[in-house]
């Protein structure tokens, strides 16, 4: 196995930098050059598509003269991010990994940066993706694949790979994901962080690039659980922008973790057949020192479960061939100005800039939508999507929480994959179903295998009970590290 690339220095928690900022203690013009040092020094992971150096730091130097005149700079003062590359920035290139979008220069951006920037965080670069966040690996980034951080023969998991890397690379304090399928918290489990999914509605959608809208959820990806509650009690909601967005709690912010008294559900199905040796004894282990530190541990089956991967690629292709179809190379992005009729251009721009993966779930869903197949699998599939979300609510009545694996394996081997989309989207069969039912879900480092690479455990609360589930997280982070 390839030796793993740690960062020289761990950051300090996003609580203390923030502090020592706006105390005066340090500078955010110094934590932006260690994160822009840490870049440069990390090797060639290919993590990042854009390096925004020069605007970080200046607007580092606006923090730092903020505080010089006395005011207070924010909950993130001077705190670096990096931010999925299906963020728009307004002037930085955004590209959501498809060279259809490359060159693209937003007018805006997303409600989750602009609330971030108004806390005083500053975004030093854009991480990699599958392009339009289509894969479980980063293999499909148009701009190559992003390497695991903890053996470069390895995938750092998908979509968010660019992501997991750069915080397990320590090139910045946190990054931002999304999560349609898993994308934050597949990439967590293989790159040995955390990754939270806030229940769906309660971070604005608005100014990031579309895959799956009624799954679509934006959620960050750190060290630490504190500091996923503290990024959460920054992004979450409300924004006009979005329709969707449900009501916030008063905070996110850990207050107290523990896991005593707690009633934990073990999901029967996730540690069934094709579980991973080495990953079922990792959660096993998880679930009896959750015990010790007091929490109550009972199985429980949710059938549907085993149906919501064949659900989720129904409904979700069927959405990005939606999503999709604005991308026609006349308003922005790749287009064949050489086009002869408006058929041409649209045929040509969409043929060059999107890749197989686009395109297949673009058929895939226009399939399932399409006249004589709507009602046998459309139809059919929002169906059990219903029946799912009734099992949750059931289960939820007498379970605080429900537990199992992030994933069924490991990292996987770059390629071993990507001649069979099967396979691949069987990475994703433990984490589509909070994205079908909406509720939020967190992925924890839970240990390693044999080999050294990472395993994670998910935890799962019911709609609306971020800040319960953070606490829970840090009880049980608690017992893994006890």
């Amino acid at each position: 196995m390839t030796k793993s690339a740690q960062p020289a220095t761990a950051w300090l928690a996003l609580a203390e930098l923030a502090r020592q900022v706006n105390a005066g203690q340090t500078t955010a013009r110094s934590l932006v050059e260690r994160s822009l040092s840490a870049i440069d020094k990390a090797g060639d992971y290919n993590a990042l598509i854009t390096v925004a150096g020069t605007a970080a730091l200046s607007r580092a130097d606006e923090i730092d003269s903020r505080i010089k005149a006395g005011d207070s700079a924010g909950l993130l003062a001077g705190v670096p991010f990096i931010a999925k590359d299906n963020y728009l920035t307004a002037g930085i290139e955004t590209t959501a990994g498809s060279q259809i979008l490359k060159g693209y220069i937003p007018p805006y951006s997303a409600a989750v940066i602009t609330k971030l920037e108004a806390e005083g965080a500053i975004m030093v670069a854009k991480a990699n993706l599958d392009a339009f966040a289509h894969g479980s690996s980063t293999e499909n980034s148009d701009f190559g694949p992003t390497l695991n951080p903890h053996d470069k023969t390895r995938v750092p998991g998908g979509s968010s790979g660019g992501s997991a890397a750069a915080v397990a690379l320590g090139l910045a304090p946190f990054a931002l994901g999304s999560d349609t399928g898993g994308s934050i918290r597949l990439p967590a489990s293989y790159c040995g962080v955390i990754g939270l999914k806030p229940t769906y509605g309660l971070v604005s959608r608005y100014g990031v690039v579309a895959m799956a809208s009624s799954t679509d959820c934006m959620g960050p990806l750190t060290n630490s659980v504190a500091d996923a509650g503290l990024v959460l009690d920054v992004m979450a909601g409300p924004d006009g922008h979005d329709s969707t967005m449900i009501e916030r709690d008063s905070s996110y912010q850990l207050v107290k973790p523990s896991l005593k008294g707690l009633k934990i559900g073990v999901i029967k199905q996730y540690l069934a057949a094709g579980v991973e040796p080495d990953v079922k004894t990792a959660i096993e282990r998880v679930i009896d020192r959750a015990k010790t530190a007091g929490a109550a541990i009972e199985e429980v089956s949710l059938p549907s479960v085993e149906q919501a991967l064949a659900v989720y690629y129904i409904i979700v292709p069927a959405e990005v061939s939606s999503n999709l179809s604005r991308y026609d190379g006349v308003r922005y992005g790749l287009s064949n100005r050489a086009a002869r009729n408006l058929q041409e251009l649209y045929e040509t721009t969409r043929n060059n800039g999107f890749n197989a993966e686009n395109k297949r779930r673009i058929m895939i869903g226009t399939h399932v939508l399409s006249s004589g197949y709507y009602d046998a699998y459309y139809k059919k599939a929002q169906t059990v999507r219903t029946k799912l979300i009734n099992e949750f609510n059931q289960a939820f009545s007498g379970y605080d929480l429900l537990i199992g694996p992030t994933a069924p394996s490991p990292a996987f081997k770059l390629g071993a994959n990507t001649s069979d989309p099967l396979k691949m989207y069987l990475s994703d069969v433990m984490t589509v179903a909070a994205n079908l039912t909406g509720v939020p879900a967190i992925s924890l480092p839970a240990g390693r295998d044999n080999s050294g690479l990472p395993i994670g455990v998910q935890l799962m609360a019911d709609r609306g009970q971020d800040a319960e589930l953070l606490n829970a997280a840090q009880g049980l982070m608690e017992a893994i590290n006890g």
